[in-house]
């Protein structure tokens, strides 16, 4: 007889950057008991499922979430107490049905997500399995290669740089271990030479650094003079880049650049990201159109698609029906997928296996407001995702998430190098 529901808590706690997230554990009747963190983003997508706020200016500046905690402890608790955990969809879907709204306003993604989360954690608990294991059963066998952010801009740091992310993927490493000791040993070339060149090597949000520089293509070079002074070359550690172009839209078909003041056309902007791909090794964009810009995104496909993964962060946000759009369009071939986008592990579940069915890539990834909650780690290699962002190899809530799968690759290959 599977175990039962026997309490569902919800607390606030802080993230990352000091901001209130919800948390919530769930004790079963075989007294199995867990603790989920809901992370939060900086740079959010439009159509992302509502992350519930209390707005009220006393309490850390309106950012509190005591009324999702509240959602949790008063309505969404008294339903769940004596349900079996097993049914993974059948608790989501009663979660979905007790918010009723097509983008979880009423009781907010973030309290959703957080039950979700830990009433699969609990599952895999009371079956003495490791997460991974119980949501991928025997077929969770692929370790992700890590995106590894280095160097930040954006809405991530407050420096003079506008594109968001810039990241190290070492495809060529023979394990996850492996792929970790490179980033870590280019992540501190870096800084070596970012010091070297009287640069600052303070970080941002998500552990990359985030000096001023004259351009961000000079972000790039800087990261390429780390691969090589590290040991690698760029065809064993490639360069992606997250632009979060919908921060950029200022009109139909019109960019500006805030960090540099340049204005720039749809056009002009699908050219300059051509130039790059052309010009430096280049793997993955992310985001580098608006989320409403769809024409843009069909024209970038058309011309990088074979050359590079174009990856739809704002432009999809795990929604299945942002999805289905643009495979209809013939935008972007790749995703990133974000549980609390959605709201609940079952429908992220869902995007992904649509996803794959329509050939494209998933990359699981954290959000720039984290904890020490590893549940992502345990989904990329429980969904065969096959990559993961997480942020740069530095600041434990980011390191969490290596280190749980550094011990998962063990588990899997014990001493064998396991090839991506």
């Amino acid at each position: 007889m599977s175990a039962k529901i026997c309490c569902v808590k919800a607390y606030e706690v802080l993230d990352s950057r000091a901001n209130p997230t919800v948390a919530v554990k769930v004790v079963l009747s075989d007294g199995s008991e867990v603790f989920s963190i809901v992370p939060s983003g900086a740079s959010t997508g439009t159509f992302e499922a509502v992350e519930l706020r209390d707005g009220n200016k006393k309490r850390y500046g309106g950012k509190g979430v005591l009324q999702a905690v509240k959602n949790i402890n008063d309505i969404i608790a008294p339903r769940l107490i004596e349900q079996g955990c097993i049914d993974q969809f059948l608790v989501d879907d009663l979660l979905i049905k007790l918010d009723g709204t097509e983008n979880k306003a009423k009781l907010g993604a973030n309290a959703l997500l957080g039950v979700s989360l830990s009433v699969c954690r609990a599952a895999a608990e009371h079956y003495k399995m490791p997460l991974y294991r119980y949501v991928g059963g025997i077929s969770s066998y692929r370790m992700p290669v890590p995106m590894m952010n280095i160097l930040n801009g954006g809405a991530h740091a407050s420096n003079n740089i506008d594109i968001q992310e810039f990241m190290i993927y070492p495809l060529g490493a023979p394990s996850f271990k492996e792929a970790v000791r490179a980033g870590s040993e280019i992540y501190h070339t870096l800084a070596d030479i970012l010091k070297a060149d009287g640069k600052s090597t303070a970080v941002g949000d998500e552990g990359g650094f985030a000096p001023e520089l004259s351009s961000d293509e000079a972000a790039i070079e800087y990261i390429i003079n780390a691969i090589e002074k590290a040991g690698y070359s760029t065809n064993e550690v490639k360069i992606c880049l997250d632009a979060a172009a919908s921060e950029w839209q200022s009109g139909e078909g019109e960019y500006f650049l805030p960090k540099r003041a340049k204005k720039m056309t749809s056009k002009q902007l699908v050219d300059y990201w051509c130039a790059l791909v052309k010009k430096y090794p280049i793997f993955s964009l992310e985001d580098p159109l608006a989320e409403e810009d769809w024409i843009s995104w069909e024209g970038i496909t058309d011309k990088l698609n074979n050359d590079v993964q174009l990856v739809g962060d704002d432009l999809f946000v795990t929604n299945k029906n942002r999805l289905k759009e643009g495979f209809t369009k013939k935008s972007a071939n790749a995703i990133l997928i974000k549980p609390n986008q959605i709201g609940t592990l079952s429908e992220t579940i869902q995007v992904i296996v649509m996803a794959k069915q329509n050939g494209y890539k998933t990359v699981m990834s954290h959000r720039s407001g984290e904890s020490e909650d590893t549940t992502i780690a345990d989904l990329a290699v429980a969904l065969n995702c096959g990559q993961i962002k997480t942020g740069a190899p530095a600041r434990s809530e980011r390191v969490a998430k290596y280190n749980r799968l550094i011990s998962i690759e063990n588990e899997l290959y014990g001493s064998q190098f396991n090839k991506f």
